[in-house]
């Protein structure tokens, strides 16, 4: 036996696997740092930070490598062919941050492959000095993407469909007998001619036309095809859907006298979780509380290997956009019988509370029910009735439902308090519409007690979810968020020394050392700075079977457990209690027991997915409101800094965009990273994170969402119009592969 040695630091890991020719798997490393037994898992945890952190992604199945990396054989699409006839291509899939790295086909002799632009093939692939690809063609696939979607133009080559998903570098051909009538600049989706071994633009046949862009709502088609969104459901998963119906109350707790309530949004369509509070009478418990928190009973309809279950597995989640939603599951379950409308029966999983006067959770159960809501509640609604101005329908509820909720609110309110949660105050934004369908507005969406409530409500039913899992030894899919990376907080530790901010070395970093110092910053110039930092220090949160906790809820055990309808996480741990507690049919699968890592690495990348086209398309919808405004001076926050420019975060509308370091006042400007600044080293001129700037719009493109700014050289002055700086110059296009600013990390 080889003589145990100390466990590696994640630098050390790191350079392993970027000297690595090929991704490595655990295995691998394991050998090579000699790790056995509990070292095994340390590992496993490591490289799942690594990974969450950006620093490693997963090319291949199991397998690891540096961000870049593609695996040595792999789906690859030919997206360029240059002036000299040669061809370029770009993985079928990524996911990793910025541009792709470059592909070069290697030109072959005789060969079998003909391939076009759009074609797809399998390569083999050899890493070059220089970080691209050498592709050798092993064999030919299908061809082309079967549909695009683009906006058609009109020119002195004939028609062309230019498409909107910005990794494809060439036009299609569309010919007008093709066209159906379409008009240059409507929003097409076409159909790609199956091509006959000729190099060259390939033709397409226009399958659906969306019109122009004076309706705006047309731009979330583009974000859920360049995603790769399903919006179609199979034919037989529709069928199950269609031939669901009502549950009865055998073998289920009757619930229908309890004035359970739901409250959401006020344009939400479908309802699946409503909440009941009551002051507990048992005397051992002094202003404690008894909670009532019902999820609809989707595992009930959704049947694990079923068609509706494949599908629903597929997407992952519903997404959200401004103008609609891509639904995880067909409209007949999810407006339908898993949405608890109000004074209709419905079946539900229940999460039954009790709590102290501290809000600190004493006990719970688990029972499987069938309920009637006593009314459909919008935060509005609610919010107004607590603060004295009930309407027609709050008014009769007032004692016995909302008053008991606000209750039970402020205990948890206290515990969460007391554990010290690091709540980031990052406004969201709405998109409003007007009557014409165009876009009238971005604003900030309300944070009201009631949404806070909810949420409270919620967090504590998903502690409860995943304790009573663990307590009944069965799978749960946890929702982890890690501690931040030790370099990142002694990276932001610098950056606040510069403000006499102290972030004591060594000490064990919790949410609330954070919330510490966001507290003594508030106020101060550089307060939004310092909380887009601290946010930046933060893991992405993520499901997984390994409980690691999570660090932003200080919270050491947490699953989702309150949305099915949306969120597929939720439904396995629905089944998962079904099973555990002998609930009736529904519960879970034998198969997907030991799939839990496989299923949480999937669901993870499917939110990230979502969460990247709702933000997309809030982009361009925004873009789209300020088209009309080029020229127009906005007040702005700098919310990131880069070697290439700023990108700033515009007061009022809170839309991202591009200030070229081209454009800035003429130096030479070099990026210090710890400051996370842009410095002129000949005039001294600093622009740095969370500073506020006056800039001019240059450019607004619906199509990509891209805005590009250039400095105002007026410190305060009409907002409706400013002067652009003599020597200001340029791109005028969004930076090739530049990062978007910090978001909001989902919980």
């Amino acid at each position: 036996m080889s003589p145990s040695r100390p466990l590696p630091s994640k630098d050390e890991i790191l350079a392993f696997i970027r000297e690595s020719p090929t991704p490595v798997d655990r295995r691998e490393l394991a050998r090579a740092f000699n790790l056995k037994g509990d070292d095994r898992r340390w590992l496993r945890a490591a490289l799942r930070e690594l990974q969450a952190d950006g620093q490693l992604e997963q090319p291949e199945r199991r397998k690891m490598a540096s961000p870049g990396h593609l695996p040595a054989v792999a789906v690859i699409e030919i997206s360029d062919l240059d002036e000299d006839g040669e061809l370029h291509g770009r993985p079928a899939r990524w996911e990793g941050e910025g541009p792709p790295p470059a592909i070069y086909i290697v030109p072959q002799m005789r060969s079998r492959h003909a391939l076009a632009l759009g074609d797809r093939a399998l390569a083999r692939l050899d890493r070059q000095e220089d970080g691209a690809y050498a592709a050798r063609i092993i064999r030919r696939l299908g061809g082309a993407p079967r549909r695009v979607l683009g906006t058609y133009e009109v020119g002195e080559r004939g028609g062309r469909l230019k498409p909107t998903d910005k990794r494809m570098k060439n036009d299609f051909v569309l010919r007008s007998a093709d066209s159906k009538g379409a008009q240059p600049g409507e929003l097409l989706l076409c159909e790609v001619k199956p091509h006959h071994g000729r190099l060259g633009h390939r033709e397409v046949v226009v399958l659906e036309r969306y019109g122009g862009f004076d309706d705006e709502r047309a731009l979330s088609l583009i974000a859920i095809h360049e995603h790769g969104i399903p919006t179609e459901f199979p034919d037989a998963a529709v069928e199950e859907a269609e031939a669901a119906g009502p549950v009865g109350v055998d073998g289920r707790t009757d619930l229908r006298g309890v004035p359970l309530v739901t409250i959401d949004g006020a344009d939400a369509r479908d309802f699946d979780d409503a909440v009941f509070a009551e002051a507990d009478p048992d005397a051992a418990n002094p202003g404690g509380w008894h909670l009532l928190v019902a999820i609809a009973d989707v595992a009930w309809y959704v049947r694990s290997d079923s068609a509706l279950d494949r599908a629903a597995r597929q997407r992952g989640n519903s997404v959200y956009f401004p103008d609609r939603v891509v639904p995880m599951l067909p409209e007949g379950l999810s407006n339908g019988w898993c949405s608890l409308k109000p004074r209709e029966e419905r079946g539900c999983l229940v999460a039954e509370l009790w709590i102290d006067a501290g809000g600190r959770l004493k006990r719970h159960r688990f029972l499987r029910g069938l309920m009637r809501s006593a009314a459909r509640l919008t935060y509005e609604q609610v919010q107004a009735a607590r603060d004295g101005r009930p309407d027609d329908e709050t008014g009769p509820l007032m004692d016995s439902v909302i008053a008991p909720l606000y209750g039970a609110f402020a205990s948890l309110a206290k515990a969460r308090e007391e554990r010290g949660t690091l709540d980031l105050d990052l406004t969201e934004r709405r998109v409003v519409f007007g009557e014409d369908g165009r876009v009238a507005g971005v604003v900030p969406r309300s944070r009201l007690d009631s949404h806070r409530l909810i949420e409270e409500f919620m967090i504590t039913a998903n502690v409860a979810a995943a304790t009573e899992l663990e307590r009944l030894r069965q799978p749960c899919m946890y929702r982890v968020h890690e501690e931040p990376d030790a370099a990142k907080v002694e990276a932001l530790r610098e950056v606040l020394d510069s403000f006499d901010l102290r972030l004591a070395k060594g000490q064990v970093i919790r949410p609330k050392v954070f919330t510490r110092i966001l507290e003594q910053v508030a106020g101060r110039p550089e307060s939004q700075m310092v909380s887009e930092l601290v946010l930046r220090t933060q893991a992405q949160a993520i499901y997984s079977p390994d409980n690691v906790g999570h660090f932003g809820l200080a919270l050491g055990r947490y699953a989702h457990f309150t949305s099915p309808i949306r969120r597929y996480a939720d439904l396995l741990v629905h089944r998962a209690m079904i099973s555990g507690l002998h609930l009736g049919d529904g519960g879970l699968a034998d198969a997907d027991r030991v799939r839990f890592e496989e299923l949480g690495q999937h669901l993870s990348q499917t939110e990230r997915r979502a969460a990247a086209a709702e933000r997309d398309a809030v982009d361009r919808m925004t873009a789209a409101l300020l088209k009309g405004q080029v020229g127009r001076a906005f007040t702005a926050r700098i919310s990131s800094v880069l070697r290439f420019g700023l990108f700033v975060s515009l007061d009022d509308v809170g839309a991202d965009g591009l200030v070229p370091v081209s454009t800035l006042p003429q130096d030479y400007y070099v990026h210090d990273e710890k400051t996370h600044s842009l410095i002129g080293r000949r005039w001294g001129r600093r622009y740095r994170l969370g500073e506020r700037v006056r800039v001019v719009l240059k450019e607004a493109d619906p199509i990509t969402g891209g805005l590009l700014f250039e400095l105002s050289d007026t410190e305060g002055g009409d907002d409706r119009g400013g002067d652009v700086p003599a020597e200001a110059s340029g791109p005028r296009r969004r930076a090739k592969g530049a990062p978007r600013p910090a978001k909001r990390r989902r919980r």
